[in-house]
C-alpha cells in the first residue's frame, strides 16, 4: 500500500512538472528579468550595466505617466464600485427565483466572454456623437441632446468605466451568487417571524457572510484596473490627447512605439508592486481566519 502511495504521489509531481516549469520561468524569471532591465539605462536593446533608481526617477518625474496613475486611480474607485454594487443587485434579483434563471444568469454573465477589445469596439459605436445614443436621439427629435463623453477631455475616462463595469458586473454576480445561495434559508425564516426588513437582512446579515465572496470578487477586480489596455484601446487610444491614458498602455507605448525598455520595465516593476501591496494582505488575512476557523 506505501510503494502504491509513493507511486501515485511521484506521478503527480511529474503532471504538476509542466506547469511548475512554466511558473518558475515564464513568470518568474521574466519578473526577475524585468527587475533587472529597470535598474539598467536599457533603451532599444537591454543594457548590462547598472544606474540604480533613475530609470524610476525619471518615471515618477514624467507628466504622462502621473496623469496615467491619477486616471487610473478613479476609473479603479469607480469600476470596482460599480461593479461590486451592481454584481450585488443582480445577484439579489436572481436569488428570488425569477423565471428563466438560467437565461437570465447567462445573458448577465455572457458580456463577461467577451474580449474587452471588442467590448471597447461596441462601446466606441455606441458612444461615438455621429453614429451612436447622441445621434439617435437626435433622429428621434431632441435636436439638443448632448452626449459627446467619449470626444470631451474631461469625461472620457468615464466612458472606459461603462464600457467596463458593463463588461465585469457579470462575473460579480456569479460569485455573489454562488456566496447568496449557501445561506441557511432558516436565516429568512427566523427574519420573516421577528418582521426584520430584506433590505436590514442584507446588509447586516447576508452582506458580511459573503466577505470571501466580496473580496474575491475586489481582487479580481482590482487586477482588471492595473491590467486595463484593450477596452482603451479600442475605444479612445488614450485620447482625446492623453486624456484617457492608463498605465498599461504608458508601458507599451514606451516598450515598441519609443524604444524605451528601460522606463518601461520600471512602470512594469511599479504595477507589479501596487498589486502585491494589495494581494498580499487578502491572501494573508484569509489564511489565517481560515486557520483559526479550522
Amino acid at each position: 500500500m506505501a510503494q502504491k502511495r509513493q507511486s501515485v504521489s511521484f506521478a503527480a509531481y511529474i503532471a504538476m512538472a509542466p506547469m511548475a516549469l512554466t511558473v518558475l520561468l515564464a513568470y518568474l524569471g521574466t519578473m526577475l528579468w524585468t527587475a533587472r532591465v529597470s535598474v539598467s539605462s536599457s533603451r532599444t536593446f537591454p543594457a548590462s550595466d547598472f544606474v540604480g533608481a533613475s530609470q524610476y526617477i525619471r518615471l515618477f518625474n514624467n507628466e504622462r505617466w502621473l496623469l496615467s496613475l491619477q486616471n487610473v486611480a478613479l476609473y479603479g474607485v469607480l469600476f470596482i464600485a460599480a461593479c461590486l454594487v451592481i454584481g450585488f443587485l443582480l445577484a439579489v434579483f436572481i436569488d428570488q427565483k425569477v423565471m428563466a434563471e438560467g437565461a437570465l444568469r447567462t445573458i448577465f454573465l455572457y458580456p463577461y466572454a467577451m474580449s474587452f477589445v471588442a467590448t471597447g469596439l461596441i462601446w466606441q459605436w455606441i458612444l461615438n456623437p455621429e453614429l451612436g445614443i447622441q445621434e439617435v436621439l437626435h433622429k428621434l427629435g431632441w435636436t439638443s441632446a448632448k452626449f459627446d463623453w467619449i470626444v470631451d477631455q474631461d469625461m472620457a475616462i468615464y466612458t472606459i468605466v461603462i464600457a467596463t463595469v458593463w463588461q465585469a458586473s457579470g462575473l460579480v454576480m456569479a460569485l455573489m451568487l454562488s456566496g447568496l445561495r449557501g445561506v441557511d434559508d432558516e436565516i429568512w425564516k427566523a427574519a420573516r417571524i421577528d418582521g426584520i426588513p430584506r433590505w436590514r437582512v442584507y446588509t447586516s446579515i447576508v452582506l458580511p457572510m459573503l466577505k470571501p465572496s466580496v473580496s474575491t470578487a475586489f481582487v479580481l477586480l482590482f487586477v482588471m484596473v492595473v491590467k486595463v489596455f484593450d477596452a482603451v484601446v479600442a475605444m479612445t487610444q488614450g485620447g482625446p490627447g492623453t486624456a484617457s491614458e492608463v498605465p498599461a498602455k504608458f508601458i507599451m507605448d514606451y516598450l515598441f512605439g519609443r524604444a524605451n525598455i528601460g522606463l518601461a520595465s520600471a512602470a512594469s516593476i511599479v504595477l507589479l508592486l501596487t498589486v502585491l501591496a494589495i494581494v498580499a494582505p487578502l491572501y494573508f488575512v484569509r489564511n489565517r481566519r481560515a486557520a483559526m476557523g479550522a
